[in-house]
């Protein structure tokens, strides 16, 4: 018997009692198999529960929740006083600026129509995530057709309706508008632009190559700047550009190029017999990627697809730099407010807005594993 197989044997945790499952065998196989194991976690379980209390003090038992100003959070704690002078988390603060941090300074009389676009993009999005919701054809029609237009017409105004210029949007609502944009150009372009890169057409390849290079080797600020301090520049004495429609441009464009590379990868992923198959039937180029190749391609890259959506989703904070503010940027805006300027405001807008992002980018992983589950029908055994 060998020296290596003593010495594994005797590190070798030992395999659970017999008779215990689940939970229980994990535990003692995972996190109690051997003494150091049991320390570890002994002092990570202390750890977590010393965090874990004082995070849910903080937050909630020593927290301010209404409040007209400053006064209640710098002093106010359940009717007394703290040694420190300073109370727990200034959800008062949240509170009152909640709906500029959803509309920014979007005119009190008309947030209704923001309103209504966000329920009218409920009602198309869920059924069209629903895998057995009918009618997908006509659903996405709709939602990337049709709603874009209704609520261009209803967030700028026009028609009778009052004219709110896009200086004035901000919040949440700015947020989901690049990021819905971004998600329904990058995707389709970021295809386009795949399937160029592996042309056979030189030029086509050529350019395709060139763009996606191009975009990925610089920051997004970088992009955002040139779209919005440059490109005026090249364009004709007296032409304009919105500002908003300038950072869509730029995070479609930024968004598109990394696309393009995780569609690549899907397409050269695929197995050449189904490539000679789809030959062998007699079908065109773009039958042959519509039906057969890009289906099996967009399904092998679902979590670099989902990946780069929330990296986009939380980029969008970046169009501070071009003086628009998303959520992130009208929270920070209202720290200078004097009437809410605490020692502890600024700590709870940021956990308010960076618990904002953490909600969308996580349901939107979570439903990449549920289509990837769905989806993974092929490879079951």
């Amino acid at each position: 018997m060998s020296n290596n197989f003593v010495r594994t044997a005797i590190l070798a945790p030992e395999p659970p009692p017999a008779g215990e499952k689940g939970m229980v065998a994990w535990i003692r196989r995972n996190l109690l198999a051997t003494p150091k194991d049991m320390v570890l976690t002994t002092l990570a379980v202390v750890f977590i529960a010393w965090a874990l209390l004082h995070a849910v003090d903080w937050l909630f038992v020593q927290a301010v929740w209404r409040g007209p100003d400053r006064t209640f959070c710098a002093t106010a704690v359940q009717g007394g006083i703290q040694p420190d002078g300073w109370s727990g988390a200034c959800w008062a603060f949240v509170n009152a600026k909640f709906d500029q941090f959803i509309y920014g300074r979007y005119p009190l009389d008309e947030r209704w129509r923001p309103t209504l676009v966000g329920i009218l993009f409920v009602l198309l999005l869920v059924p069209m995530l629903i895998p057995s919701a009918p009618r997908k054809g006509v659903n996405a029609l709709l939602l990337f057709g049709a709603l874009p237009i209704v609520s261009f017409f209803l967030l700028y105004g026009g028609y009778g309706l009052e004219i709110v210029e896009t200086p004035l949007w901000g919040g949440l609502l700015v947020t989901l508008v690049l990021s819905f944009v971004g998600i329904a150009v990058s995707f389709p372009l970021g295809i386009i632009l795949a399937l160029g890169r592996r042309s056979q057409m030189p030029v086509i390849r050529t350019v395709c190559i060139v763009f996606i290079e191009v975009v990925r080797g610089v920051p997004l600020i970088t992009v955002l700047f040139m779209a919005s301090v440059m490109l005026p520049l090249f364009l004709p004495a007296g032409w304009t550009v919105d500002k908003l429609l300038r950072a869509i441009i730029g995070v479609s464009i930024f968004a598109s190029a990394y696309m393009a590379e995780v569609i690549r990868g899907g397409l050269q992923a695929i197995p050449k017999g189904q490539f000679e198959g789809a030959d062998s039937l007699g079908l065109g180029y773009w039958q042959k990627m519509r039906l057969i190749i890009m289906p099996q391609a967009i399904k092998l890259v679902i979590p670099g697809i989902v990946n780069t959506f929330i990296g986009m989703f939380k980029d969008t904070s970046l169009v501070s730099i071009i003086s628009m503010f998303d959520l992130l940027g009208i929270v920070r805006l209202n720290f200078v407010d004097p009437n809410w300027a605490t020692a502890v405001t600024p700590l709870t807008g940021l956990i308010f807005a960076g618990f904002s992002f953490w909600l969308f980018c996580f349901g939107m992983s979570r439903y990449s594993a549920f289509m990837e589950r769905h989806l993974d029908t092929g490879h079951k055994r």
